[in-house]
């Protein structure tokens, strides 16, 4: 958590096809976690006015 900024939340993505852009073979992506970022709302109003 950033005081007055947000927070670092944890996502989870799921699994999906891709494309390799090099050859275009079709590729699978696996499920994965990641980090997600949620700007507070003071924040928000502070830059968007």
């Amino acid at each position: 958590m950033l005081p007055g900024l947000g927070k670092v939340l944890k996502a989870k993505s799921k699994a999906r096809m891709g494309r390799n852009p090099a050859t275009g073979a079709a590729i699978k992506i696996p499920a994965r976690t990641k980090a997600k970022f949620r700007l507070c709302k003071a924040a928000k109003d502070a830059i968007l006015g």
